[in-house]
């Protein structure tokens, strides 16, 4: 085993063939954000979402795409450009992995690509135990959807933090108030698409718990242009407020409880979650 990769997997306590799913899966996305930091990728767009909530602020819940936002509109943006230096990159560390560009039939200001290789042979590279691999199917994929906003909403600002492995290197991520801004509307915003994700609630707990200030004006922008807020006045701490609580009272407790719980090691805190829980949590929340 490459002498990187073995620090990182020591990093994870894999009990069971699950947890060396996850370990690799977290294993190749860091990978890539190295590939992509020497591909200067980064002085062009920025990280977001719950992924890097996950990697460089700590969420305990696993997470399993990787979003970017350039830092400005860019019509011309090509994604593809970046996606020989992520290869490149995951096959000095022994991986197997091919890109492939998402070639979407409807004109999106999102851009995509894919990670994909087989399981079987990426597990072999961080030595799963024989017991472990004899859970696997020899054909069975393992995908990692990478997202690139190319028309960001304003009012955002970011930061640089550093990762130590497989080796130093520096992402720039959004700063975690808006963050929280971003979370928040998808929490507002996505339900309206019936695509409720109880990985958006347990994370509004987290930032709750852990750094409850939220940037109001690039939730703004963001609702804005979605089509979500059309409101000639700029939104208002308590139209928000307003939002938040309509949100909980119509939240199926069961369904976020069940959708997020695959993705939490200690799923006991998931019993406390109701109505009145949500009205709690959202009362912590401090608007900036």
């Amino acid at each position: 085993m490459n002498e990187a990769i073995a620090r990182m997997l020591d990093h994870y306590q894999c009990r069971s063939l699950e947890d060396r799913l996850q370990a690799l899966r977290e294993i190749l996305q860091e990978i890539a954000l190295l590939g992509l930091w020497r591909s200067k990728f980064f002085d062009k767009a920025a990280f977001y979402g719950g992924t890097a909530l996950r990697i460089l602020y700590g969420l305990d819940r696993f997470s399993e795409d990787l979003d970017f936002s350039l830092l400005s509109p860019m019509e011309d943006f090509d994604f593809s450009g970046y996606t020989a230096a992520l290869q490149k990159e995951l096959a000095a560390f022994g991986f197997d992995v091919r890109v492939e560009q998402c070639n979407k039939v409807l004109k999106s200001k999102v851009q995509s690509a894919f990670l994909k290789a087989n399981t079987l042979n990426q597990l072999l590279v961080i030595e799963t135990a024989e017991k472990y691999l004899r859970g696997v199917h020899r054909e069975q994929p393992i995908k990692i959807k990478l997202e690139v906003d190319t028309d960001p909403p304003p009012e955002f600002d970011t930061q640089t933090r550093y990762l130590l492995k497989p080796i130093s290197f520096a992402v720039r991520v959004y700063v975690l108030q808006d963050l929280f801004a971003g979370k928040m509307h998808a929490i507002l915003c996505r339900r309206w698409k019936t695509r409720v994700k109880g990985r958006d609630w347990y994370d509004l707990v987290w930032y709750a718990a852990n750094y409850p200030k939220l940037h109001l004006a690039h939730l703004e922008q963001r609702m804005r242009q979605s089509g979500h807020f059309r409101d000639n006045k700029p939104l208002s701490p308590e139209t928000f407020r307003e939002l938040l609580y309509n949100a909980i009272k119509i939240l199926k407790i069961d369904h976020v409880r069940n959708e997020v719980e695959p993705f939490v090691k200690k799923p006991e805190g998931l019993q406390l979650w109701s109505h009145d829980f949500f009205y709690d949590v959202a009362s912590k929340i401090q608007l900036v």
